[in-house]
């Protein structure tokens, strides 16, 4: 691999640590706690391990299209849906509209869907990179129409003081 190569995939790490940094901004916290959450909700810590892996994965399947096509439209509906997934965490533990999460949870689903049949021409590797990552929209998906269900609103925006507040462990309550 070259020195262009290596920077590309360095810069598409870049970029999906970028979205993934919404997450850290917007953050579950005591109004997350007191949700009702479905039985089925996985623990607390499974979230980052399979988003860290889910990333890594998301930016390695764009690397592989760019080297095969560069910057063309795959890439440009891959970009899309890494907006989409950032805006997430805002509309969902910024705003706490549960509902609008849910109908951008679907839109991002359909980017997913979208990259993965435009990458599959390119780079067959790369479209199964992302098949994990559909899935795992999928039941994000479900969960989040779960917890819209459970959880009629309107629902207090994130104050500055919850923003500042540090993580929480990853562990159930």
């Amino acid at each position: 691999m070259d020195w262009h190569s290596t920077f590309a995939l360095l810069g598409f790490f870049a970029v999906c640590f970028a979205a993934a940094c919404t997450g850290a901004i917007f953050k579950p916290g005591e109004w997350y706690d007191r949700l009702d959450r479905p039985s089925w909700l996985p623990p607390d810590w499974a979230f980052p391990v399979a988003w860290s892996l889910l990333y890594i994965m998301i930016a390695v399947a764009a690397w592989l299209v760019w080297r095969v096509e560069g910057f063309q439209l795959a890439l440009g509906i891959w970009a899309v849906q890494l907006v989409l997934n950032a805006l997430w965490s805002v509309l969902f533990f910024g705003v706490r509209r549960l509902g609008l999460a849910l109908a951008e949870a679907v839109a991002l689903w359909a980017s997913i869907l979208a990259c993965v049949v435009t990458f599959a021409p390119v780079s067959a590797t790369a479209a199964w990179l992302m098949v994990p990552y559909l899935a795992w929209v999928t039941f994000a998906c479900v969960l989040n129409w779960s917890m819209w269900r459970r959880n009629p609103g309107p629902h207090p925006v994130i104050t500055m003081a919850e923003m500042k507040a540090p993580p929480r462990r990853y562990q159930r309550g």
